[in-house]
């Protein structure tokens, strides 16, 4: 048994929701005339601030007030589309798999994720739901997860975070804690393993690699 907490992310980790995000990401850049970009593409440029991904992709500066913009058509076509996702294959398996406790922190609006993360059938399984409460986002997760482990009462040390970005992996950094990375999820596997974290291949793994941590 461990004694560490597990703090999972949930879009592009729990939740299988890669196609739409770049479904959702191309139907932002067509309003502003920008091109299309495939998964491939995505995974290997994606970061945050995801104003400067998009600035990246759009081969131009993006100001706060066009980020805006497209993260309300980008969240728009997201909504649309979630009707079609799917939790990750092994979730379920993955989260059972854990001795410990289990919370959940998401850069998703959380007026919207505590009743997703119910609809999938995960209601009680975690000891905390947070998600984003402004209504722009597109930042670092880092302040976002020192808040969660402050409500929870939980110290960083004892924290592993399993994520899909780096950074998620700075985030659980930053408070003292650790991570393991996922491959299935928005950055591109080359880019997980290139930065030296634990990386896994599947959930399930994950949580037996944070195990050992």
């Amino acid at each position: 048994m461990t004694a560490k907490h597990l703090v999972w992310d949930w879009n592009g980790t729990l939740l299988d929701d890669l196609h739409l995000v770049v479904a959702s990401t191309n139907g932002a850049f067509a309003h502003v005339g920008g091109r299309a970009v495939d998964a491939d593409e995505h995974r290997r440029a994606f970061r945050r601030p995801v104003a400067e991904f998009y600035a990246e992709m759009l081969g131009r500066a993006v100001d706060a007030e066009e980020f805006g913009r497209l993260d309300k058509i980008f969240h728009d076509a997201y909504r649309l589309g979630l009707t079609d996702v799917s939790l990750a294959a092994d979730a379920m398996a993955a989260i059972k798999t854990w001795p410990g406790s289990q919370s959940l922190l998401s850069m998703w609006f959380h007026s919207e994720l505590v009743p997703a993360v119910e609809g999938y059938g995960l209601a009680g399984l975690f000891t905390r739901i947070d998600g984003l409460r402004a209504e722009l986002g597109g930042g670092f997760k880092a302040g976002h997860l020192a808040a969660h482990l402050a409500e929870l009462g939980v110290a960083g040390a004892d924290v592993v975070l399993i994520g899909d970005s780096l950074d998620d992996a700075e985030a659980a950094e930053s408070v003292g804690g650790q991570a393991v990375l996922y491959t299935g999820g928005f950055t591109h596997p080359a880019r997980l393993r290139e930065s030296g974290r634990p990386v896994a291949d599947t959930l399930v793994e994950a949580v037996k690699m944070a195990m050992s941590l």
